[in-house]
């Protein structure tokens, strides 16, 4: 510390104190640091961190991520209880967030603001997971051997004429789960097993292990047409924008396109839950919304945004409005109907 030189010492002395206790009560009235929030993410690094780096930029609240496959997770969540240093978990798939609600994981918040962001079928009934965006399982199909107006139903792919052009992925992923358990909910086990079967007669050849491999066959002739998660087409189209494929959206005339979504929830032993529930806010907002979904070619939640102008071009489709929580609770249902119908 320096000091005048005309100053006395006794002055000198005084002035010192003043600097000294000016420092101290700044020191005492600035604002703490924001506490980190801590998220479980199985939506993968490069389709999160644009955001976080945005909203700790914006909030100055840091964000530290952990990605994982939705099982690891849900059963780390487990395994840590109250220990865990989790406030947020992001994953895919409303029948993962069902099983995330249904082991406890996670608490029901009240937010006008997510009710106002996040329409009703596409969030939990008890307010504990929340949609933030929207991918439609849908059928692709070939444009140089498949006419559109050939297409109609999920139903009809079991029509005789498409014996040994179908293929499907794996039903150990939980995106044909789902499908296969909102078809339950609405056409009933019996008849939806039928549907399972004449699929399962169709197939050109084993099920594939992802959807990008299902479209690789279809391009390659193995088969001429597919049902997938449109972002997966979405991610190819964006690469090769003459690809030989295209989206049709099924049953138009009945209960429309099944939609599933990635979504998010305040872990139940949360550190930090209303920093974790403003962030779970601010993801469904205008703002977020488009980047989030644009990031991997998905539908934004919020109906006051408008998807990429890629997903755009496809054209707008009739969405199945069952509540997605039937993903959940009907999934076991769904395993084994599709075990009973020989897809596997």
């Amino acid at each position: 510390m320096k000091f005048l030189v005309s100053c006395g010492l006794f002055g000198c002395f005084l002035l010192g104190l003043s600097a000294c206790s000016d420092k101290t009560e700044t020191n005492q009235t600035s604002a703490p640091p924001a506490a980190t929030i801590t998220v479980y993410s199985e939506r993968v690094e490069h389709l999160i961190k644009p955001l976080f780096d945005q909203y700790t930029a914006e909030t100055g609240v840091p964000i530290r991520f952990i990605t994982d496959g939705a099982g690891p997770l849900i059963a780390r969540l487990e395994n840590e209880g109250e220990a865990t240093p989790a406030d947020l978990l992001i994953t895919v798939d409303a029948g993962n967030l069902w099983q995330a609600a249904d082991k406890g994981l996670l608490r029901s918040i009240d937010s006008p603001i997510l009710e106002a962001n996040v329409p009703a079928h596409l969030q939990a009934s008890g307010n504990e997971w929340f949609g933030l965006s929207a991918r439609a399982r849908t059928i692709v199909y070939s444009t140089e051997r498949v006419k559109p107006e050939e297409l109609s139903t999920y139903e009809a792919l079991g029509d005789e004429k498409w014996r040994g052009r179908l293929c499907l992925r794996t039903a150990k992923k939980v995106y044909n789960q789902s499908l296969v358990a909102t078809m339950i909910n609405t056409l009933g086990a019996e008849q939806t097993e039928a549907i399972v079967k004449s699929w399962v007669a169709n197939l050109a050849t084993d099920p594939y292990s992802n959807d990008t491999v299902a479209l690789e066959a279809v391009i390659a002739g193995q088969c001429d047409l597919a049902i997938v998660n449109t972002y997966y087409f979405g991610r190819m189209q964006k690469e090769n924008p003459n690809i030989p494929l295209a989206v049709f959206w099924p049953n138009q005339d009945g209960r429309g396109v099944h939609v599933n979504i990635s979504g998010a929830g305040v872990t139940k032993y949360a550190k930090h839950p209303e920093a974790a529930q403003k962030l779970l806010e601010w993801l469904s907002s205008e703002e977020a919304q488009y980047k989030f979904a644009e990031a991997n070619e998905e539908y934004p939640v919020n109906p006051r945004v408008k998807p990429s102008p890629l997903v755009q071009a496809w054209g707008e489709f009739k969405a199945d409005l069952v509540n997605v929580e039937a993903a959940g609770h009907l999934q076991a249902d769904a395993v084994k109907l599709m075990d009973r119908a020989g897809y596997r």
